[in-house]
C-alpha cells in the first residue's frame, strides 16, 4: 500500500467513525443497469436477462451488486430493467424486499417505460436519460451507476468517500486486467494523483501502463457523478444524433476533457488487484463457478462480515444416500445446495444447485448444474454447464466426445459444453404451436 493510499484509509476511517458516512450515503441514489441481454452467455440468456442467471449454488449474479450496496451503507437503490426481465423482476421482489420504505429505504423497479418518446432504452446512457425525472425526485447529492452483471465484493462508499474528497465530478472504478484481454473493457490512463487522462472503449490495442506493460487498467463499469454534471452530460447526450447514447462510448471519453475525472483502483490492502470477474462469456461464467471449488476460493462467500443476499429457497437439506463400492453417494471438493439428492452418485469439483436429483451411478465432474436438473442413471457429465429444469436421461454422456456435443449443444472452443431444455427437445420454454391450434 503506497503513502498516499494509506493516508486515504486513515482519512477514510475517521469518515466512517463520525456521522459524515451516514450522511453521504443517505443522500446517494444507486442505480444498476439490469437491462442487457447478454447474448455470448447463449442458451443461458434465452429466456433471462444476464443479471437473473444464476450463480454460485443459490445466487443471481445481481445479488452481488446488490448486496455490496447494502453492505456498504447504501440503502436507496434503483434497478432499470428491459430484456426478458420476468425471471430477474420476480427475484427482485422476492429476495429484496426487506427495505423499510418508512425509512427512506428500497430496491426501485424501473422498467422501460418510454418515458420520453417511443424508443426502448438505446444504451447505457439513454437508460438513464429516460428515467432522468425519477433521479431528480429522489434528489441525491451523488448518483452511482453500476452493472448488475460481475461477480465481486466492494465497499463502494469508499469509492464514494474518494469522488466526493477529490472535488470529482465523475470517478471511474477501475482494476488492472491482462493486456491481451483488455480489448473487452474500456481502458483508461491517470497520472498520479488517479485523474484519468485518457479513456478508451474497447480498444484494438490496448494502452499498456507505464509500470506494467503486460497489464491494462480497464474500467469496471462502476461511475460515480455529481448529480448537477449528470443531468447535464446525460441532456446533451440526448441532443446528440451521432452518440450510440453509452456511458463507455460517449459520456465518458467526452468528460476526460470536460470535467474532473478520477479513477478508484479496486485493489486489496497490499496494493494487488481485488477480485472482480466479468462472467459475459460461457467460458468466463464456468470458470468463476469453478474458483469456488477451490479450498480458499478468492471470493469468500462464507464471509459473515460480508454476507451476499438472496431469495431464500424452501428446500430440505442435502441428501447424500448408499455406501456400497458401486453406488455411494459422494461430493469431493464441490458446492452442494439445498434439496439435492445424490443417489449413489458421485460429484467432483461441481457447483450443484438447489432442487436437484443425480441418480445411482452416475458421475458428475467440473461441471455446473443449475437448479431443479434430474439426472438419470449411469450418466457421465464433464465440463458442461446444464441449465435450469433439464432432464438428462439414463446412460447420457456429456463433454466427453465434443464432436457429438457440437451436433447436440453448444460447445465452446476451450471445450466447455452448454445444455438447455431446448437443445434436448424438452418444452419448459419452448411454444408448441400446435397445442395452442388446438386448445384456443
Amino acid at each position: 500500500m503506497t503513502k498516499s493510499t494509506k493516508a486515504q484509509e486513515k482519512n477514510y476511517r475517521y469518515y466512517t467513525d463520525t456521522n459524515l458516512g451516514s450522511e453521504l450515503t443517505r443522500k446517494t441514489l444507486v442505480l444498476v443497469l439490469a437491462g442487457g441481454s447478454g447474448s455470448r452467455l447463449k442458451g443461458l440468456t434465452e429466456w433471462r436477462a444476464k443479471p437473473a442467471v444464476p450463480f454460485g449454488g443459490k445466487y443471481r449474479i445481481i445479488d452481488f451488486a446488490l448486496s455490496n450496496c447494502v453492505n456498504s451503507g447504501l440503502r436507496r437503490i434503483g434497478v432499470l430493467t428491459q430484456y426478458k426481465s420476468h425471471s430477474l423482476i420476480r427475484h427482485l421482489q422476492r429476495a429484496w424486499g426487506f427495505m423499510r420504505a418508512e425509512i427512506g429505504e428500497f430496491v426501485e423497479l424501473i422498467p422501460a417505460q418510454q418515458r420520453i418518446d417511443n424508443q426502448w432504452y438505446r444504451g447505457t446512457a439513454d437508460a438513464l436519460y429516460q428515467n432522468i425525472d425519477i433521479i431528480r425526485r429522489h434528489d441525491p447529492d451523488n448518483v452511482i451507476v453500476l452493472g448488475g452483471d460481475h461477480i465481486y465484493t466492494m465497499d463502494y462508499s469508499k469509492m464514494l468517500y474518494q469522488h466526493v474528497t477529490s472535488g470529482s465530478d465523475m470517478t471511474i472504478g477501475c482494476i488492472e486486467v491482462p493486456r491481451h484481454e483488455a480489448s473487452e473493457f474500456g481502458v483508461m490512463s491517470i497520472d498520479e494523483d488517479y485523474r484519468i487522462t485518457k479513456f478508451t472503449e474497447k480498444p484494438d490495442d490496448p494502452e499498456a501502463m507505464p509500470d506494467k506493460p503486460d497489464k491494462a487498467l480497464a474500467s469496471m463499469g462502476i461511475y460515480i457523478f455529481s448529480t448537477a454534471y449528470l443531468y447535464a452530460s446525460l441532456i446533451a447526450d440526448s441532443e446528440d444524433e451521432d452518440s450510440a447514447h453509452d456511458f463507455g462510448k460517449n459520456i465518458v471519453p467526452k468528460s476526460i476533457s470536460a470535467c474532473n475525472a478520477y479513477a478508484y483502483p479496486f485493489q486489496n490492502n497490499d496494493g494487488s488487484p481485488a477480485y472482480w470477474r466479468d462472467v459475459g462469456t460461457i467460458d468466463s461464467y464456468w470458470a468463476a463457478n469453478m474458483e469456488l471449488c477451490e479450498v480458499e476460493p478468492e471470493l469468500n462467500l462464507y464471509s459473515r462480515d460480508w454476507p451476499i443476499w438472496t431469495y431464500q429457497t424452501q428446500h430440505p437439506p442435502a441428501k447424500f444416500v448408499f455406501d456400497d463400492d458401486d453406488m455411494r453417494g459422494q461430493a469431493i471438493d464441490s458446492l452442494v445446495s439445498g434439496g439435492c439428492i445424490l443417489s449413489g452418485a458421485r460429484v467432483k469439483r461441481s457447483v450443484i444447485f438447489f432442487a436437484t436429483e443425480i441418480e445411482k451411478g452416475s458421475v458428475v465432474k467440473d461441471s455446473v448444474i443449475l437448479p431443479k436438473v434430474t439426472i438419470g442413471k449411469n450418466c457421465r457429465i464433464t465440463r458442461a454447464i446444464i441449465d435450469k429444469a433439464c432432464i438428462i436421461e439414463d446412460g447420457m454422456i456429456i463433454g466427453e466426445d465434443l464432436e457429438l456435443d457440437r451436433k447436440r449443444f453448444h460447445v465452446t472452443d476451450s471445450g466447455i459444453v452448454l445444455v438447455t431444455p431446448k437443445m434436448l427437445g424438452q418444452r419448459l420454454y419452448m411454444i408448441d404451436k400446435e397445442y395452442l391450434k388446438i386448445n384456443t
